[in-house]
């Protein structure tokens, strides 16, 4: 049978497993981050019609 939990005794988890979750948001939104930046920086330096002329022929090539 299952015991009720003190309140003195919190119960933490410090673990590394337990920050698991937020390092791989964390790591997935600075990832995303470095794309748009990335996109950006080929926009701005190639210019519009060659960007979307790239995108375009990157999809065609992928189907």
């Amino acid at each position: 049978m299952a015991q009720p939990l003190h309140p003195a005794h919190s119960q933490q988890d410090n673990s590394p497993t337990g920050r698991m979750p937020s390092v791989l948001l964390w790591a997935g939104a600075g990832l995303g981050a470095l794309l748009v930046v990335a996109a950006l920086a080929l926009w701005f330096h190639y210019g519009t019609q060659l960007f979307f002329e790239m995108i375009r022929t990157g999809f065609a090539a992928c189907f």
